[in-house]
C-alpha cells in the first residue's frame, strides 16, 4: 500500500507541474500566475479539493498520444471563499495554450453541472488560447457543451469569470454569458476575430491590447465590469466581490452585521444638490454617504459614466444601486447606459437582491447617433428590466425626473414599493424652460415674459408635490435623513411577495 501511495503522490506532484517547469517559468515571466497558484490565492487556505486531476485528452491525431498531460489543460473542483462553498476552474496555459479539448470541456461541464444541482457560485479563470485544433469539431462540440451549461445556468447561480489570459474566438461566448467578467490589465484579452484576421479582412492595423485588452473592455466596450493591475490584484477583489452575491437564486446574499448606525444623519447632503438646476454634482456622494461604512462596490465605472451601478450593504444587507450621474451628460439616458442598467437589474432581480434608485434623469439623449443605435430598443431594456423585477424596489428622486425617463428609473408606475424624493426634485414633462417654450410660443421673443412664466411654470409643476398629491410619490424628506429612510423602507420590504404571470419566459427587446 506504502508504493501505491507513494506512487499516487508522484502523480499527483507530475499533474501539478503542467507543462512543465520551462513553462511556468515562461508564465511567471510575463507576470502571471499558474493555474494552480490562482485557485489558491482565489480560495481559502487549504479548502481546494481537486477534481479530474488525472484526466487525459482521447486525440489519436497529429502525434498527440504522445503528448498526454494529466488534467489536460485545466484544473477544476471545489473550495471555500470565506467560508462559502464555490466551483472554480483554471485553464492551465502551460498545457497546449490551455487550449480546450473534449475532456477538458468535459471537465468543465462536470463542475458545472454539479453547481447547479448544490446550488454554489461557478468562477471561471480563463487562460486559453481557444479550441484544440488537432482534434477539431470535437473541441468545438465542447465548447457548445460549456455554452449550454452557462445558459441553464443563468440565473441560478452566480457565474463569474476572470480573464486572466487570451480568451479568443469561439472561447469568448462563455465568460459572455456569464454575469460578471473581470479582466487583468495588459496581459488578458477578449475579441472574436484576433488582429491578424482583423489586417486580412478590413485592413485595420490593430494591437491585441486595442482590440480587446481589458482598457477597451471596461471603457469602449463594456464587456468587462472591472480590469485591475496584475493577477493578484484581480483574484483578491474577485474574493471581496464574491461576499455581496448569494450562493443561488433560492438564498439570499450574506448578511455582514455593521456598527454603522441606521438613524445616521448627513447634514452635508442638504447641500449635495446646487440652487442651479443646470450646475452637476457627483451622485457618487449620495451612494457612498448612504451605504454602510461608506463602502460602495461600482461595477464598470468607466463605461457609460452617465449612470451608476454597484453593490452596497445597508443594515449589513447586500442592495444593488442603480443611479444617473449629473456629472456626466446631465444624467441623460442613452443606449449605454441603458444596457448597462438593465442587465445589472435582471441580476439583482434573478438573486433577490433589493433594488436602490436614485434618479436625476432629464431625459433620454437625443441625436441621431442614438435614434439610428436603436435608443427606442435599448431604453425599452432598462423600462423592462425595471418593470418585471419583483425584488424591494426603493427610489429616490434627488433633482430632476422628466418625461419617459421618469417613468423608466423605477418609477411608482414600474411597480416601485417606496418612492421619495428630496425637496429639490422636478417631476415633469419636462424643464420648465422647454415646456413654456412650447406652451406660450407666442411669446417666444419676450425675455422677461419667458422668464415669469417659467417660474410660474417650475413653481406649479416642477416640484415633487403634484407627484405627491397623486400618491406616486410616498413622502418627500430631508436629504439628511435619506439613510435612515431607504433603511426602513427596505426593512419593511425584507419579506415582500410578488409573482408575475406563468410564462415560459419574456421576450426583453433585445
Amino acid at each position: 500500500m506504502q508504493e501505491v501511495i507513494k506512487e499516487l503522490e508522484e502523480k499527483r506532484k507530475a499533474a501539478a507541474l503542467g507543462g512543465g517547469q520551462k513553462r511556468i517559468d515562461t508564465q511567471h515571466s510575463r507576470g502571471k500566475l499558474t493555474a494552480h497558484e490562482r485557485i489558491e490565492l482565489l480560495l481559502d487556505e487549504g479548502s481546494f479539493e481537486e477534481w479530474d486531476t488525472f484526466v487525459e485528452h482521447r486525440c489519436n491525431d497529429f502525434g498527440m498520444p504522445d503528448k498526454k498531460v494529466p488534467g489536460d489543460g485545466v484544473v477544476t473542483g471545489t473550495g471555500t471563499i470565506n467560508g462559502r462553498l464555490v466551483f472554480v476552474f483554471s485553464q492551465d496555459f502551460t498545457v497546449f495554450g490551455g487550449s480546450l479539448s473534449e475532456a477538458h470541456a468535459e471537465k468543465i461541464c462536470k463542475l458545472m453541472d454539479q453547481a447547479m444541482k448544490v446550488g454554489a457560485p461557478v468562477l471561471g479563470l480563463n487562460d486559453s488560447g481557444g479550441a484544440r485544433i488537432q482534434e477539431g469539431v470535437a473541441s468545438l462540440g465542447g465548447y457548445a457543451e460549456v455554452f449550454q451549461r452557462n445558459v441553464l445556468a443563468s440565473g441560478v447561480v452566480p457565474q463569474i469569470s476572470v480573464i486572466m489570459g487570451p480568451c479568443a474566438g469561439g472561447a469568448v461566448y462563455s465568460p459572455a454569458m456569464t454575469d460578471f467578467i473581470f479582466m487583468v490589465k495588459d496581459t488578458s484579452y477578449m475579441f472574436v476575430t484576433g488582429p491578424e484576421v482583423v489586417k486580412t479582412v478590413t485592413h485595420e492595423s490593430v494591437t491585441a491590447e486595442e482590440l480587446g485588452g481589458a482598457q477597451t473592455h471596461s471603457t469602449v466596450s463594456g464587456v468587462c465590469d472591472r480590469a485591475y493591475e496584475n493577477d493578484v490584484e484581480t483574484l483578491l477583489m474577485v474574493r471581496r466581490f464574491v461576499n455581496y452575491l448569494p450562493s443561488n437564486n433560492r438564498e439570499q446574499a450574506p448578511h455582514r452585521p455593521t456598527p454603522d448606525s441606521v438613524d445616521r444623519l448627513e447634514m452635508s447632503l442638504d447641500t449635495l444638490v446646487p440652487d442651479n438646476p443646470a450646475m452637476p454634482y457627483d451622485m457618487k456622494e449620495l451612494i457612498y454617504k448612504v451605504a454602510d461604512d461608506y463602502e460602495f462596490w461600482e461595477l464598470q465605472p468607466d463605461h457609460a459614466k452617465n449612470i451608476v451601478i454597484g453593490f452596497i450593504r445597508l443594515e449589513g444587507h447586500t442592495v444593488g444601486v442603480v443611479a444617473n450621474q449629473p456629472d456626466v451628460l446631465a444624467g441623460c439616458l442613452d443606449i449605454k447606459s441603458s444596457i448597462k442598467a438593465g442587465r445589472f437589474v435582471r441580476f439583482c432581480d434573478a438573486f433577490n437582491i433589493p433594488i436602490l434608485t436614485f434618479v436625476d434623469v432629464p431625459g433620454f439623449l437625443p441625436g441621431t447617433a442614438q435614434e439610428h443605435g436603436g435608443i427606442i430598443k435599448h431604453g425599452a431594456k432598462l423600462l423592462f428590466a425595471y418593470a418585471e423585477a419583483t425584488v424591494p424596489k426603493v427610489t429616490v428622486i434627488t433633482r430632476k425626473a422628466y418625461g419617459g425617463a421618469y417613468d423608466v428609473m423605477s418609477s411608482k408606475h414600474l411597480r416601485g414599493d417606496v418612492n421619495l424624493a428630496w425637496p429639490s426634485a422636478e417631476i415633469a414633462v419636462m424643464g420648465p424652460k422647454g415646456a413654456v417654450e412650447i406652451i406660450f410660443r407666442e411669446d417666444i421673443g419676450d425675455e422677461d415674459k419667458i422668464a415669469r412664466r417659467t417660474e410660474e411654470y417650475r413653481q406649479k409643476f416642477a416640484n415633487p408635490f403634484v407627484a405627491g398629491s397623486r400618491g406616486y410619490i410616498d413622502d418627500v424628506i430631508a436629504p439628511h435623513s435619506t439613510r435612515k429612510r431607504v433603511c426602513r423602507s427596505f426593512a419593511v420590504l425584507r419579506n415582500k411577495k410578488l409573482d408575475n404571470p406563468w410564462r415560459k419566459h419574456d421576450n426583453i427587446p433585445l
